[in-house]
């Protein structure tokens, strides 16, 4: 006899959608703590699955099972976290290529509102529902089976603590992994200028990017802790430039090119007013890659991070010499690549150039996404080559 909570939506359950929103769900009688799990019940009474329930948070219940035959237990997150890892050793092979992967992508393997990345021996864990951070003592056991002796970090947003309500205490942050990609060696270093340490997400376009560089003048705008730079000075470009608006990223990006043997630049600068200057001096580059933190979480606020992408791909586009390579991203999973796209179009209008995109990519397969939960996919890429 299953004893969890039952929690009764006001609609009939038609989406195979994970996500089942506060407005569509009836306030059980007894409120279950946030997190908890849940027998999930539509208008009519039928069972339609199981799943993490929060009457504080917008995602009122995440379905984790429509088979009523799959108990929600510590097995259960034995057995998905093991499937994940499967994925990315036994299919994606990564294990060949880096040591810095991620393990887990939320809804893509399963496991609504929780990431995971894993660097070398350190195992780090992000928690976006409260579901996942109430279950997190089964969630590291089911880490620690699969990488033996690892050591973990874990994390949540602020913003994200108060949309699910939990705490989530602070930890020491823990000693920086050294990680290997491509033959390339990156420290990441979690809690500290990024939070997770570093962007696996970039992996493949990080290397297809760099085996188009020998010889040539590399920008690489947004740079962060140096991955494209680090790639293109490693891979024998002439000259590498990046720039940054945080010092303390500059500083560990200056570290990573150390760890290589290489000797890019960087400038600590806003890349905006830097570029407008730099086309005013007449500088022009081979390749210029552009790669934006995040723009807005707000849904109202899409239209001012279009506008705010639209003058940056505008000003990098005035300093690409003609025939240049330009590889421009969007982290923003508000944004779809259909805009994404027509921004780059107008962006090219606007700056007077002809682009033709060669390549458009995303996150590395290690960031799978469902077909029916085009939430979990973010990371738009596009490579292309300024023809006048």
């Amino acid at each position: 006899m299953n004893e969890n909570t039952a929690v009764r939506l006001k609609i009939e359950r038609r989406s195979s959608h994970p996500w089942i929103f506060q407005k569509m769900v009836d306030k059980p009688p007894t409120k279950p703590r946030p997190g908890s799990i849940v027998e999930i019940y539509d208008r009519d009474g039928r069972w339609c699955g199981r799943g993490f329930y929060n009457g504080h948070s917008r995602i009122a219940l995440r379905v984790l099972t429509t088979d009523p035959d799959e108990a929600i237990d510590e097995a259960w997150f034995h057995q998905k976290i093991a499937a994940a890892v499967s994925l990315r050793r036994d299919i994606l092979k990564l294990d060949s290529v880096s040591d810095a992967w991620r393990v887990v992508h939320s809804e893509g393997d399963g496991i609504s509102g929780l990431v995971v990345d894993r660097y070398a021996d350190l195992v780090v864990v992000e928690f976006f529902s409260a579901g996942a951070f109430r279950h997190r003592e089964w969630i590291f056991s089911a880490l620690s089976a699969q990488f033996p002796g690892c050591r973990f970090y874990w994390y949540a947003d602020e913003h994200v603590q108060k949309q699910e309500s939990f705490d989530l205490h602070e930890q020491d942050i823990p000693k920086p992994a050294v990680i290997t990609e491509y033959g390339i060696k990156f420290r990441a270093a979690p809690g500290s200028a990024h939070k997770t340490g570093f962007f696996a997400d970039q992996r493949d376009n990080r290397e297809w990017l760099s085996q188009q560089v020998e010889g040539k003048t590399v920008l690489d705008l947004c740079c962060n802790t140096g991955g494209f730079a680090v790639y293109a000075a490693a891979r024998g470009a002439a000259d590498v430039l990046g720039v940054d608006i945080d010092e303390a990223v500059i500083e560990i990006a200056k570290g990573n090119a150390k760890l290589n043997g290489v000797r890019p630049r960087f400038v600590q600068a806003d890349i905006f007013p830097w570029l407008r200057e730099a086309a005013a001096r007449g500088e022009h580059y081979d390749v210029v890659i552009l790669d934006p933190a995040k723009m807005t979480r707000d849904r109202e606020q899409v239209i001012p991070a279009l506008k705010k992408y639209l003058d940056m791909n505008k000003l990098a586009l005035g300093v690409c010499k003609p025939g240049a390579l330009f590889a421009t991203f969007s982290c923003t999973g508000l944004v779809s690549e259909e805009e994404f796209l027509d921004m780059l179009r107008r962006a090219a209008f606007y700056a007077n150039r002809t682009l033709q995109i060669i390549k458009v990519a995303g996150a590395g397969a290690d960031h799978p996404w469902l077909a029916h939960v085009q939430e979990s996919r973010y990371l738009k890429a596009a490579f292309c080559r300024v023809l006048d």
